[in-house]
Formats: C-alpha cells, sequence, structure tokens
C-alpha cells in the first residue's frame, strides 16, 4: 500500500535541527510529518575531516556522516516523523553548488501540504535553505510557508519565550537579524508560540540526546544547552504573509474601486 503524502513537511537544514527547534510541536503539528534534511549528502571520499566534526571526536568525513545517519534515524523515530535526506554534502564538504535538490522535493508535493522553513537566525546555511525554498515556491506558485525559530540561535535572545519576543527581535543586532530580513519583504504572524511544559519537553529532550556526537561543542557555544530554562525551552512558528504595498509604492492609477 502507498503511504499517504505527509500533511506536513520540515525542511530541516542539518540533521538536528527539526529536533533542536520542533522537537516540542512536531507532535502537534499536523500528520503524517516529514522531516527532509537539506544538507544530507555523503562527502566525497577525498575531504579530511571538517573542523567542526573533528572537535565531535571523528577521524573522517564519512565516519561523521554515518554516525549522523544513525543518530538521526533514532531521533526522527522517537519523534514519529518520515525521514528524507536530500544529497547536498554539509557546507565544509560541498562544492558550494545551489541547493538544488530543494526544488525537486517542493515540485513533487501535494499543493495541500504545510511547509515550514527556517527563520535563519545567524546561521548562513539556514538562510541558504530559506532563501531557495522561498524561491522555489515563488516560481511554483504555492501558498507561502510557515517559518520556525531556529534554536539554539534565536533562544539566545533575552525576552525569548516572553510575549515581547518579536518587538525585542524587532530591535536585536544579535539575535534579530534574520528576522529583520524578513520582516522588511513579508508580514510575519506568531501562529505557534510554545512554552515547554515538563511533558513537552522530556520527549524533546530525548530527541536531542539523540543527537549525542555534537552536544559537546554545541555546549561550548551555547552555553547550558540543555538547561530545562535554556535556549530550547520555548519553540516559536510565524505565517509568512505578503506585505502590504505601502501608498507611496503605489504605481500611477493604481486607485480604490
Amino acid at each position: 500500500m502507498t503511504p499517504p503524502p505527509p500533511a506536513t513537511v520540515v525542511l530541516s537544514p542539518h540533521f538536528d535541527d527539526a529536533a533542536l527547534s520542533l522537537g516540542g510541536l512536531v507532535p502537534r503539528l499536523p500528520g503524517p510529518v516529514t522531516v527532509v534534511t537539506v544538507y544530507g549528502g555523503e562527502p566525497a571520499s577525498h575531504h579530511p575531516v571538517s573542523w567542526w566534526d573533528g572537535v565531535c571526536g571523528f577521524s573522517t568525513a564519512r565516519e561523521a556522516y554515518r554516525a549522523r545517519r544513525a543518530e538521526d534515524a533514532r531521533a526522527c523515530a522517537l519523534l514519529g516523523v518520515d525521514s528524507v535526506v536530500l544529497d547536498h554534502p554539509d557546507g565544509p564538504y560541498g562544492d558550494g553548488s545551489d541547493l538544488t535538490a530543494i526544488d525537486g522535493f517542493l515540485a513533487e508535493l501535494p499543493r495541500e501540504t504545510v511547509l515550514l522553513i527556517p527563520l535563519g537566525t545567524n546561521q548562513p546555511d539556514h538562510e541558504k535553505v530559506r532563501d531557495r525554498a522561498l524561491e522555489v515556491i515563488a516560481k511554483l506558485g504555492r501558498a507561502l510557508p510557515l517559518v520556525y525559530a531556529d534554536l539554539p540561535y534565536t533562544g539566545h535572545l533575552d525576552a525569548w519565550g516572553t510575549p515581547g519576543v518579536d518587538a525585542a527581535l524587532a530591535g536585536s543586532h544579535l539575535c534579530g537579524l534574520a528576522y529583520q530580513d524578513m520582516t522588511s519583504r513579508h508580514t510575519l504572524r506568531p501562529v505557534h508560540d510554545l512554552t515547554l511544559s515538563d511533558d513537552a519537553w522530556a520527549p524533546k529532550r530525548e530527541a536531542v540526546l539523540c543527537y549525542g556526537s555534537q552536544l559537546a561543542p554545541l555546549a561550548a557555544d551555547h552555553g547550558m544547552l540543555l538547561a530545562r530554562n535554556g535556549p530550547l525551552r520555548a519553540e516559536r512558528v510565524w505565517a509568512l504573509e505578503e506585505a502590504a504595498v505601502p501608498l507611496a509604492g503605489r504605481s500611477p492609477g493604481d486607485g480604490e474601486v
């Protein structure tokens, strides 16, 4: 029997981003849910191990890749989601080419499927995924996607998890540049604002722990990553809408009907 198409698709730049950013919300999204890892390709054999993978304890690029695939399979099973892996190698192992695998995947996706893409806070790979997805969506004439706050990056905002988070993002030069970029082109309307209860935190924490090879260096960069009141404690998703055209930007003859 052919499985049903996904009701929700999460574009996850790397293997851990969906769990870090949406591990509490995923069980509440319309199912079935598919997580699509964009930078999921295997490195070519000639690549030496990257600085990041070396810090994670790996000796070769392929050793790191295979461990990450296994970690991701465990996390996706815990979250109850399907997994799709696109063939773009992670940044240090790529050739800088465009993320063209996104094009084909989105072209085959049912139009009613809800798509979530990353905001792109302080992470160039996330920005590339976001911008490529938006470009392809526009060409296909699909509905605009939902946008999720990438964690732990956005979670370092002092107002994270409070009612004032959007205003804080609009004024922050540390955590808000991606938000400000998006709001210069679109209207962002919050549709999910989740501060995790203990019951929701426990399974998210379990899924995040599946990515054990990266937790030590992530903690070095992001402090108390797994603290109960740390950057993963809240999750936020916005609906992306076309920005209203200001009066000054209307063409002559664009009168009201």
